[in-house]
C-alpha cells in the first residue's frame, strides 16, 4: 500500500502546476468489471475543458485498505476527492456514505 501512495503522490505533484483560475481534484473511480479502483487526476481552467490524466489502478479491491490510503493521502494533499460508482456504499469504519447520488459520469 506505501507503493501506491508513493506512486500516486509523485505522479500528483509532476502534475499540479498551480495556475490561477484553475480547478484540480482527484477522482476515483469503483470499477467492478476488473474489481479495481482507479484513481485520476482532474483539471479544468475557466472556460476550458476538462482534463483527466490516469494517476494508478489500486488492485487490492478492498474498501478497509482504499480507506487507508486514502487517509495517508489526504494527510499530504489537500485535494477535493471525488467519487465514482460507489453509489450506497459506506466506509467500514465510520459507516458514512461514500456517494449518495449517481453522478452523470455513471
Amino acid at each position: 500500500m506505501n507503493k501506491d501512495l508513493e506512486l500516486i503522490t509523485s505522479r500528483l505533484i509532476s502534475l499540479f502546476k498551480r495556475q490561477s483560475r484553475t480547478r484540480y481534484w482527484l477522482m476515483i473511480a469503483n470499477d467492478t468489471y476488473d474489481q479495481t479502483y482507479n484513481v485520476f487526476f482532474n483539471s479544468q481552467r475557466v472556460n476550458e475543458r476538462l482534463k483527466s490524466v490516469p494517476l494508478h489502478k489500486l488492485t487490492n479491491y478492498d474498501l478497509v485498505d482504499l480507506e487507508r490510503l486514502l487517509k495517508q493521502l489526504r494527510q499530504t494533499i489537500k485535494l477535493t476527492i471525488e467519487f465514482v460508482g460507489f453509489t450506497g456504499e459506506r466506509w467500514p469504519t465510520s459507516q458514512k456514505l461514500i456517494q449518495r447520488k449517481r453522478v452523470p459520469l455513471e
